[in-house]
């Protein structure tokens, strides 16, 4: 987790400290949500990018580890998927990436397999491939839908993903016209700990390109480059 406060006071000092003006609370709960999102969805990227590394394992492992380190963070277990009729399903509308769904019995749980929509036909049609209860399957419809096959699986079904991150928020109270930060009513960024610089400047580089100020834009990215230079050292 990182403090909020920690983020907006570091972004209000750099900022200042430039002369490049003031960034309200408004302003910065939409940057600060912005770069949560853009570090979050870089994690997946980036633990592709390693996994095409794979056949040297010394150059990938310890980055893979740390990248999956941040992601289980946000890892959900067993959490319950709402079946309707026929054999459709919603699961939580926080999921962001479903990583597998469970039919639960008390014989033994049981897979459901991802299918993709074209390969419904061929799978249904095949007596070897055709769902059964014991070997039973999925299409994604929307979003947060599912379509499980047989359909007469209609409940006991769970689902393991990885969240989206919490909406954060820098609470405040208006104190002789002064916002105060307030943090009864504020959000902490989720992610790891160590993407505290990282919010900053990004947060920055975001700000800079909003309020039109290149400068501001490129103070946030030369900090960036010489983060990453450290990290290559």
């Amino acid at each position: 987790m990182v403090n909020i406060n920690t983020v907006y006071q570091r972004v209000l000092t750099i900022a200042n400290k430039e002369q490049r003006g003031y960034i309200t609370p408004q302003e910065f709960n939409i940057l600060a949500n912005q770069a949560q999102m853009d570090i979050f969805e870089q994690y997946f990227y980036d633990i592709n990018q390693f996994l095409r590394l794979s056949g040297n394992d010394t150059i990938a492992s310890d980055p893979l580890d740390m990248l999956e380190e941040k992601v289980s963070i946000f890892e959900k277990f067993n959490q319950t998927v709402t079946m309707g009729s026929a054999g459709a399903g919603t699961i939580p509308s926080e999921s962001y990436r479903l990583m597998n769904l469970i039919k639960v019995d008390a014989k033994g749980n049981v897979d459901i397999q991802h299918i993709n929509k074209k390969e419904l036909n061929k799978y249904q049609n095949s007596k070897l491939t055709a769902p059964t209860l014991t070997r039973p399957f999925y299409i994604t419809t929307s979003e947060n839908g599912i379509q499980i096959f047989p359909n007469t699986i209609t409940s006991n079904v769970t689902c393991n993903y990885v969240a989206k991150p919490a909406t954060v928020r820098w609470g405040y109270a208006m104190i002789n016209n002064e916002a105060l930060y307030n943090p009864s009513n504020s959000t902490n960024f989720e992610l790891h700990e160590s993407e505290e610089s990282d919010l900053v400047i990004k947060i920055l580089a975001l700000a800079g390109i909003v309020i039109k100020d290149p400068q501001l834009y490129q103070i946030a990215a030369g900090a960036d480059s010489a983060k990453q230079q450290l990290e290559k050292q």
